[in-house]
């Protein structure tokens, strides 16, 4: 497949890594000189410096071949001209943009995006993601991220292991056993164990493979069971009812918005440093809080009740400021949650003392690699540094995998399959289980393995 990339930031550069590992031929197309440098030291990929929405530099690219355009500039403008030109002069079958300006997205506006317009296929608005992503990490208080599938009928954990864990030590094989007893005396508990990322080590555990203190576990969970899972790994944690936001910039805003309209039981102050943006917010918001000042500002923290809080989000544009702010939050015996831009900084969690870090790059990253993958790829999401992926795929008459059981179906030694829904139910599949048409298959795979377990379920036919 031949793709052009306009944008050769964070995000630009971690799907052009992904596309690349995958033998695809990546253009990357960026107006900085320096940016293209960089991605050209990290990238085995073809780079052009100049502006992805003039005509001849996307010829210049190779846009008349070209099977995708994902445009990822910091400019909304020019992601929606390059995809405008990348339809009337080039024919480009499939557009996506990267969108941030609160105008744009305004769901008055929605008819403007199609052919006739302004012809994007795929819109993606990462702080409205972003804001999605903290608001269904505020149901689950313990996991440090909560993603869902199947809509919305599993949810892939990441769960930390601490030292309140009963299943340290304890071999996959047991937990599964123990998952069966429970099981037996609660009727069902549907939960998989998918992968562990231990130090900077992620990998596909065996059955005779232990859980160890600090180690963070990726386990997929009927959505219905999620409560009951956490438990199991002594994730009791009491529910949130009071959370202070640091930042209201559209991140800040839309998840007061979201929690307004669909978690009444959560009080929400908003603390932002702009005089005006915070004017601007207390009129768009009904029951939220919002205080003007320096979210550092301990009279402001208190006279947003702190003391109070369950936890505290830090929102602003600002990495550094909200490492700062995570450190506040612990003086004042709260739950932090904390947006950064820099990857680097995910490595450095447990030295700072930070509860939760949410990369804004990863969730982008994640709902653009949906859109990629070739056959019925449903839904995907990025683990670790684009160390693997945890995809949703349909099975279809054309699959590789139709009518085999899960023992002779061939798999790849990187790819596990969790949990699968037949007929309307969802289970737990073993070896012996027969893969059947419109199976829905949830399944973690690492990255070396992606292009062979895409071809598994891919439709065989021309892209």
């Amino acid at each position: 497949m031949k793709v052009i990339i306009c944008g050769a930031g964070k995000v630009g550069t971690s799907i052009a890594k992904h596309l690349v590992s995958q033998n695809n031929d990546v253009t990357v197309i960026d107006q900085s000189q320096e940016l293209i440098y960089e991605i050209n030291e990290k990238v085995d990929l073809k780079t052009i410096n100049g502006s992805a929405s003039n005509p001849s530099i996307l010829k210049k690219a190779g846009a008349e071949e070209a099977d995708m355009i994902i445009a990822v500039t910091l400019h909304d403008e020019i992601n929606m001209v390059a995809c405008q030109m990348a339809h009337t002069f080039f024919k480009i079958p499939r557009k996506i943009a990267r969108l941030r300006s609160e105008d744009f997205l305004n769901p008055i506006w929605r008819d403007l995006y199609n052919a006739d317009n302004m012809p994007i296929d795929l819109i993606i608005s990462p702080e409205l993601e972003v804001a999605k992503s903290i608001e269904r990490q505020l149901k689950a208080p313990g996991a440090y991220d909560v993603v869902p599938f199947l809509n919305d009928e599993i949810e892939l954990l990441s769960l930390p292991i601490n030292e309140n864990c009963p299943l340290i030590d304890t071999s996959l094989i047991s937990i599964h056993e123990l998952f069966q007893e429970n099981a037996n005396k609660k009727k069902d508990l549907r939960a998989s164990i998918l992968g562990i990322n231990r130090g900077d080590s992620l990998f596909i555990p065996k059955k005779t493979d232990v859980l160890m203190k600090d180690d963070l576990i990726y386990i997929l969970s009927d959505k219905n069971h999620v409560k009951r899972t956490m438990n199991a790994f002594g994730l009791n944690e009491k529910p949130i009812k009071k959370i202070i936001i640091i930042g209201g910039g559209n991140i800040g805003f839309n998840l007061a918005k979201d929690i307004e309209l669909n978690h009444t039981d959560i009080a929400v102050s908003i603390i932002e440093n702009s005089k005006e943006r915070a004017k601007y917010t207390a009129d768009q918001l009904t029951t939220t809080l919002v205080l003007n000042g320096d979210g550092l500002d301990q009279n402001i923290l208190d006279e947003a009740n702190v003391k109070d809080a369950d936890m505290m989000l830090a929102l602003t544009n600002d990495d550094e400021t909200n490492i700062i702010i995570s450190a506040v939050a612990k003086k004042n015996n709260c739950e932090s949650l904390i947006l950064v831009n820099n990857s680097e900084y995910n490595k450095l969690k447990d030295v700072l003392g930070i509860s939760k870090i949410i990369d804004p790059r990863k969730i982008t990253v994640s709902k653009i690699l949906k859109h990629i993958h070739r056959g019925r790829i449903e839904a995907v999401y990025s683990i670790g540094n684009n160390q693997a992926e945890l995809i949703h795929a349909q099975v279809l008459k054309t699959s590789k995998l139709l009518n085999k059981t899960i023992k002779d179906s061939n798999l790849p030694n990187g790819m596990r399959i969790g949990l699968m829904k037949k007929k309307n139910e969802i289970i737990i599949p073993n070896k012996d289980t027969t893969i059947e048409e419109n199976d829905q298959i949830l399944f973690f795979c690492m990255t070396d393995d992606l292009k062979k377990a895409e071809d598994l379920f891919k439709i065989r036919e021309a892209y």
